[in-house]
């Protein structure tokens, strides 16, 4: 899931070879912004690539909202060559528990309401998965990958600052309805505020035990002749 592209064009100094998502929208805006060689809309559990096709494959918090996971990573590791890296963030099993909303629910004795409020924010987040590494880890092996190498990350500071997010956002997702633009005004001055904000969060030490999400790094076993 690809997207629209703007992880892949500010993270990566030049345009990865293939983006694939199965929305033809946000492939759209990944093609404007040249993020991608090629794009393709595609299911992820059916890509149109030959087997052992690719030297590695990059996912940023996509896997968490695929029902059909199990499907979509033994495809990965079909269109990957032998020893491909798999590199991928999700939320955790942590993420749930660290919402602040919830949180402050439970310690006023209404841990009732807190967990329809995490069903809530699960919900509107699309998620399907929030799990252990060690549930990765099984997963992954199923899939035909070795898991290398993995580390939480992103402080329960930082996931209120997203979950609020969510809420004072709102008017942003008015304007992307009406204008196509999440920002109407991307200038220095109209977000300095929301930069003096994130920034603290943003600069934080990668690694965090507490952290909401994880960061893998799996590398694609040898099929068996």
């Amino acid at each position: 899931g690809c997207g629209d592209g703007h992880f892949a064009a500010l993270a990566f100094a030049r345009p990865l070879e293939v983006g694939t998502d199965p929305w033809w929208g946000p492939l759209v805006e990944a093609g404007e912004r040249r993020a991608y060689h090629s794009i393709a809309q595609t299911d992820g559990a059916a890509q149109p690539f030959p087997d052992a096709y690719f030297g590695s494959a990059v996912s940023n918090s996509v896997l968490e909202h695929i029902p059909h996971l199990d499907a979509v990573l033994a495809e990965t590791a079909r269109v990957l060559q032998p020893g491909a890296p798999f590199i991928f963030c999700v939320p955790n099993h942590q993420f749930l528990s660290s919402l602040s909303i919830g949180r402050g629910l439970d310690k006023i004795g209404l841990s009732g309401l807190g967990d329809s409020y995490r069903a809530f924010f699960n919900r509107i987040s699309r998620h399907h998965h929030c799990d252990d590494p060690q549930t990765w880890e099984a997963r992954l092996l199923k899939a035909g990958f070795h898991l290398e190498q993995w580390w939480h990350y992103f402080s329960p500071a930082a996931l209120r600052a997203l979950e609020w997010g969510h809420y004072f956002g709102v008017p942003s997702l008015v304007s992307k309805k009406l204008t196509g633009r999440w920002i109407i005004s991307p200038t220095r001055w109209n977000l300095a505020l929301t930069e003096r904000l994130i920034r603290p969060h943003y600069a934080e030490p990668l690694a965090a035990e507490t952290g909401a999400y994880t960061f893998f790094i799996a590398q694609r076993i040898a099929p068996r002749a």
